[in-house]
């Protein structure tokens, strides 16, 4: 420090006193100096010089220059501003001097100096910026630019940490941000300011900085940030978010949030806080389509007539005319058959002569391409078709399938009618006057199917359903119980509970009976933590033989229980406790399994690790834990895009170090990840995999090409099905897959997706992620299960059916066409301004068909919609500004 000083007199008098080396390089510089530059240096010199005065006159107008010259210097981006440069070398003399004064107003004033030529001097950690400005004057910090504030910010957020450490005082800092904080917020930076308070675990100040004009960028980077903080500050940040949302009156952006978080008292907060009915009919439309059982009572709407038409919209009775009204606008209501989709005219001759092979199994095949391609549209040309003949045409069809391949046929009526309950029932009543049972129990499911999604007051499917629960012939009683559990997914209805949960604990039941059961519990109750269906499944587990345990239907024990705890993260502690006393041949199933559920959907980074963790195992060929592990993988990490794109490259890994059994489980796994999305660099994979030597990765990776292109109507992937399907001629069970795949790549005709997500990706809907899983567990064992005679599993997809459309319908809920543009989704979180929403985008005129990716947004001012994220059912209201031109 000592010789600062006399370098700086040295400089300034220009006495010789100084070696001479130092004195040629200044010359040097001064040189390479403008004269308005070398000008200012020597002001500024002088001015260090004055401030060292014994007068406090003098400092103070030497300080208050400094402060004019630093603060109305500008500089380029990419340089540090002049006088700070040239301050450079007196920081340590300034320093020094500081800690000589007396306290006094100068000294506050030297601090605020110090503190903002910290910013480009002091050494790393040493947070000299933030220390001056403690010490300095209570001025207003924004006068000393952007980059200022952001440094003490950085600056800020270490001090916090460290002092927390020592639990030291923090009120000091608190006041600091309080002044950053509303910087950031005035000036467009809602990110910054979000990330300093995050870091000093204060987000609670930020409602009150919030204005009209920024609240909305705020709480999208509030709700976007929260996919990747670990719990539970994640639930904390969109706390925050929901109260902002709500102080603002945006109320379908608060019940997204609130449905988020899981939490039905927010939901009913949001009602009883908004008096307008219209927005509570699109309310409703949002709860219909995220498929939880809500009932709405006086305190949520007064009216009588109002409440019935938005239990109404809840109950999801509207689905099937919304869809037909789609179906018609787009001109695919004419039926098609299994050989529309097969399209083998197309192929060589030798596919078409092997049709003739094992019959049965073809029309089973042709069954299931029947029911996903003509899903919901009420009419096809096998089931329905109008009965000329005394005997009726469509008996026919049902009496070319065997014994069990009759119920699957029977309960594809349930699937061609889906969400249209009446004339569902209507039609399907015929079925339960057979004396087969087989299609007494496909009748029973067929009803579930129909009444998926949509709840009743009469609840029609409970009352027929019911009766057959306790029938002495297991397969009416699978009907049955499966039926019930696709109708009352996520309803946690406790008369069905009392029905079903003594069948577990039933030493006669049958192993099949008992396995269904213990699904359709965990649908019912899926996401809800219910302890006693939870100790139910948990007995029938431990009550199982031997023997039973390596049946491959007793794996969907463990999966009904993990179905329970859908997403609830830690809730699954007490139970996993528990499966570690069970048979060591499932203890490991059941522990993966719960796991895998219990983190489903929310991307936890360290769940996925443990998960890796048990897949990189080589193992003997008994174990059968690695493939739960494996959807695990693809069940966590599904939360958002980046986990997304890291997982599919980890299991590209497992597919070339691991063992047979989990190559077995890689397939689906990808399938889940990119479903109805046809991601290019997967569908290679699978491509890929579908010649596999091990048939039974072959099979999977059919089944998933199915899957990620399901309802899209790829061309490129019903192209590959194709090829395979004249591949595989001679194979039956192969040929079988491929039909499958080719029926969903086609569900619905292409109206229909069965991705989880929806909301712009934000909302992840319990049912069908319940439904698309279990289909999957039961994928782990095809041969077995959907080879056998349990080929009906495949209808657990019914619970993630849903059209893929934009509707817009006025306030009377009618359908109205207007322009939207569809386009590719942008991520503009965090951005400045207001960047474009969507790119490359399309006018259409609505309805309109979103594939994966997709956003719209209104392409005409003449109305306002009523939810912020155009998707399914939109009611929009006359903008009262708008003037025709």
């Amino acid at each position: 420090m000592a010789p600062d000083p006399n370098r700086t007199a040295g400089g300034a008098s220009g006495s010789g006193t100084i070696k001479e080396e130092a004195s040629s390089k200044k010359k040097v510089e001064n040189e390479d100096l403008s004269e308005e530059d070398l000008a200012l240096k020597q002001q500024l010199e002088l001015y260090v010089e004055r401030v060292q005065d014994p007068d406090t006159g003098l400092q103070k107008v030497a300080l208050e220059s400094m402060r004019q010259e630093i603060r109305t210097s500008t500089s380029s981006m990419t340089s540090v501003p002049k006088p700070l440069k040239f301050l450079r070398p007196h920081y340590g003399t300034l320093k020094a001097y500081y800690e000589t004064m007396a306290e006094s107003d100068v000294k506050k004033y030297l601090a605020d100096i110090l503190s903002v030529l910290a910013l480009t001097m002091s050494a790393e950690g040493e947070r000299e910026s933030l220390k001056y400005r403690l010490l300095g004057s209570d001025g207003d910090i924004g006068s000393w630019g952007h980059e200022y504030v952001r440094n003490l910010a950085g600056e800020i957020a270490q001090e916090y940490a460290k002092r927390q450490g020592e639990e030291g005082q923090i009120e000091d800092l608190m006041g600091l941000v309080q002044q950053i904080v509303a910087f950031h917020m005035k000036h467009n930076a809602e990110p910054e300011a979000v990330d300093l308070l995050m870091e000093v675990e204060d987000l609670d100040m930020l409602v009150k900085h919030v204005d009209k004009t920024n609240f909305r960028r705020t709480c999208l980077y509030l709700t976007s940030s929260a996919r990747y903080l670990p719990g539970p500050d994640d639930m904390l940040v969109l706390d925050i978010a929901y109260a902002i949302y709500k102080k603002f009156e945006e109320y379908p952006n608060a019940l997204q949030i609130a449905l988020y978080l899981d939490n039905l008292g927010y939901v009913k907060d949001i009602f009883t806080s908004c008096d307008d009915v219209v927005r509570k009919k699109q309310f409703c439309y949002i709860l219909a389509r995220h498929g939880i059982a809500f009932e709405l009572d006086e305190e949520m709407v007064a009216d009588d007539d109002d409440r019935e038409t938005l239990q109404d919209i809840i109950n999801n009775t509207k689905l099937t005319e919304g869809y037909l009204t789609l179906a018609r606008d787009i001109e695919v209501m004419e039926p098609k058959s299994p050989e529309d989709i097969y399209k083998a005219h197309l192929l060589d001759g030798r596919a078409s002569a092997g049709a003739s092979v094992d019959s049965a199994r073809q029309n089973l095949a042709a069954t299931f391409v029947n029911a996903f391609v003509n899903a919901g549209f009420g009419q096809d040309k096998l089931m329905t078709v109008p009965s000329d003949s005394s005997s009726g045409s469509s008996g026919n069809w049902l009496f070319k399938n065997k014994e069990h391949g009759k119920t699957s046929a029977a309960a594809s009526l349930g699937m061609i009618l889906l969400w249209d309950v009446d004339s569902g029932l209507a039609q399907i009543d015929k079925y339960f006057h057979s004396n087969d049972n087989h299609v007494i129990s496909g009748a029973l499911l067929g009803v579930g199917i129909v009444n998926c999604g949509i709840k009743n007051d009469c609840d029609p499917a409970l009352a027929l359903l019911g009766e057959y629960i306790d029938k002495e012939d297991s397969s009416t009683r699978i009907g049955a119980i499966m039926g019930l559990g696709i109708a009352y997914a996520g309803a946690q209805n406790e008369q069905i509970r009392s029905k079903l949960a003594p069948i577990l604990n039933d030493t006669k039941a049958p192993l099949d009976v008992i396995a269904f059961t213990a699904i359709s519990l965990g649908l019912i109750y899926v996401g809800s933590c219910n302890e006693e269906v939870a100790q139910a499944i948990i007995f029938a587990l431990m009550d199982r033989s031997e023997s039973e345990l390596g049946e491959p239907l007793t794996r969907l024990l463990p999966l009904g229980l993990g179905l329970l705890y859908l997403g609830k993260q830690e809730s699954v502690e007490a139970t996993a406790e528990v499966s570690k006393t069970f048979n060591e041949k499932i203890r490991k199933y059941c522990d993966m399994t719960l796991l895998s559920c219990a983190y489903a959907g929310t991307g936890n980074v360290l769940k996925v690790q443990n998960l890796l963790g048990h897949c990189s195992q080589h193992l003997d060929k008994g174990e059968t834990h690695q493939g739960p592990a494996v959807l695990g993988i693809a069940m966590v990490a599904m939360a958002e895009e980046l986990g997304l794109e890291m997982a599919i490259r980890s299991l590209e890994h497992l597919l070339q170090y691991g063992e047979q059994n989990i190559r077995h489980a890689v397939p689906l796994a990808l399938g889940l990840l990119c479903i109805s999305n046809p991601k290019v660099n997967v569908m290679d994979t699978l491509s890929r995999l579908s010649h596999d030597t091990d048939s039974e990765v072959a099979m999977a990776a059919v089944i998933s090409l199915g899957l990620i292109g399901a309802g899209t109507n790829n061309a490129r992937i019903a192209g590959m099905l194709r090829n395979l399907s004249s591949y595989y001629y001679k194979d039956a069970s192969l040929l079988f897959c491929v039909r499958i795949a080719q029926g969903l790549v086609h569900l619905g005709k292409g109206l229909l997706t069965l991705n989880p997500y929806h909301s712009d990706r934000f909302l992840l809907s319990p049912t069908a992620l319940a439904g698309i899983v279990t289909m999957l567990h039961a994928c782990l064992d095809l041969k077995a299960i959907v080879l056998g005679k349990y080929h009906y599993v495949l209808y657990f997809l019914v619970l993630a059916m849903q059209p893929r459309m934009l509707l817009t319908v006025d306030e009377n809920l009618k359908p109205l066409s207007i322009p939207v543009r569809v386009g590719q989704a942008v991520d503009v979180v965090g951005q400045a301004g207001r960047p474009k929403t969507i790119t490359g985008f399309q006018t259409h005129s609505t309805p309109v068909l979103l594939a994966a990716g997709d956003r719209a947004e209104l392409a005409t001012e003449k109305y306002i919609p009523l939810s912020p994220i155009l998707e399914g059912f939109v009611i929009l209201k006359e903008n009262p500004d708008y003037r025709e031109d």
